[in-house]
């Protein structure tokens, strides 16, 4: 039986209707100031505890703001708190892995259609190319962000129209063998034709339609966002334990609930388990990191690995022996669009205390060092313990 507070959560999340329709910068929809950069996951307890990888995207993020001139004097801002770094989704963003938003950054808009109600924010996909997620520090990644946020931004913003609804672009995905996290070629290619469709006169930018065919993960921030933004109309319901925020920094891994909306519970980001693309030493992997976590928590990604037989190909085989009773325990019900799939969605903290264990989330695996970028891919097992903290919490 759910409990009556996390049903009520989840039925305010099941008849939310995300659709992307515009861009907006942090300065401008959330008012925040010129020297705060959001990250992923819950906050640092102070500068020297950032992981390198968000410390080197957040000096490309404060040189790509204006902040400082060069990646040295920026890294001595953020040291000194001169330069803040925040939670992303404690401001409605969500960032992928180690990437970093600034104010002045645009951001897909996603808002729900139904209630207008709630907007969540995520920035541009850097695609295939080189990416602030990955936590590298280099011109190479200065010079794609100045591109994606320019030349890229205008393209994307002719082909939006009256704005594009996010949930059928999943659901084709999922019928075509995506799971909406570490794959979304399907749901991408879909949204690609949108795009071109709706363009007037289609797209005539030979480099952005290179960088597209090239992206297959595209689809995936826009999700990330839309499906924050199905939580965040669960927020503030009394009692439920509806899990309404998940991510990690590569330090901590932490939740939150619909019924103590900005808490965090949180325990220490042990690394994914996968397989690496390199052949450095296994102890270079960096801890749990990403909002990408989100979408594993709303009951996708690799708490739906089954409707994706090549992600299932190749993580299945990290996935603990109990990965399929949680993908039922810790879920809620279906969501209209995705009854055809059979598809459970959304977790609470009493489910996951009833299963002893949390959701279990592909995830990209970083050098921790902040060198080498991704190393390759994995399942990370997110223990029972900050769910018992937020159940406990609830009926304190």
């Amino acid at each position: 039986m759910v409990h009556p507070a996390d049903q009520l959560a989840f039925d305010r999340a099941m008849v939310t209707q995300p659709v992307w329709n515009r861009f907006d910068t942090a300065a401008e929809a959330l008012g925040l100031a010129a020297n705060v950069l959001l990250h992923a996951g819950p906050g640092f307890d102070s500068s020297d505890q950032i992981t390198a990888p968000i410390l080197n995207s957040a000096c490309v993020a404060a040189v790509w703001q204006g902040l400082a001139r060069d990646f040295d004097q920026a890294e001595a801002m953020i040291v000194a708190g001169e330069i803040v770094l925040k939670p992303a989704q404690d401001h409605d963003v969500v960032t992928p892995l180690a990437a970093v938003v600034s104010a002045d950054m645009p951001l897909h808009a996603i808002y729900d259609a139904w209630y207008g109600q709630q907007r969540v924010f995520a920035p541009i996909n850097a695609g295939n190319r080189p990416a602030m997620r990955l936590g590298l520090r280099s011109e190479a990644v200065l010079e794609h962000i100045r591109w994606l946020n320019t030349r890229f931004l205008d393209v994307l913003d002719k082909g939006l129209a009256e704005g594009i609804a996010l949930v059928p672009l999943a659901v084709t995905g999922l019928m075509a063998g995506d799971d909406c996290h570490g794959r979304t070629p399907a749901a991408t290619e879909a949204l690609v034709a949108e795009l071109k469709d709706r363009t007037p006169g289609g797209i005539a930018d030979d480099a952005a339609l290179v960088f597209m065919a090239d992206s297959p993960s595209l689809f995936l921030n826009l999700w990330m966002a839309a499906t924050k933004c199905m939580m965040k109309r669960a927020e503030g319901i009394e009692g439920s334990s509806f899990v309404t925020a998940a991510g990690g920094n590569g330090r901590v891994v932490g939740i939150q609930v619909s019924g103590l909306p900005g808490q965090w519970f949180t325990v220490p980001a042990s690394p994914p388990t996968g397989t690496f693309d390199t052949d450095l030493p296994q102890d270079r992997a960096l801890g749990a990191i990403g909002d990408s976590a989100v979408i594993d928590a709303f009951g996708l990604g690799a708490m739906a690995i089954d409707l994706s037989p090549v992600q299932k190909r190749t993580l299945g085989g990290f996935l603990p022996e109990d990965a399929t009773a949680r993908m039922s325990g810790l879920s809620v019900g279906a969501h209209p669009y995705f009854r055809a799939l059979d598809v459970r969605l959304g977790s609470t903290a009493r489910g996951a205390v009833a299963q002893g264990a949390g959701p279990v989330i592909g995830l990209g695996i970083l050098d921790r060092l902040g060198q080498a970028g991704r190393l390759g891919a994995g399942i990370y097992d997110m223990p029972v313990t900050p769910f018992v903290a937020a159940l406990n919490a609830l009926e304190t």
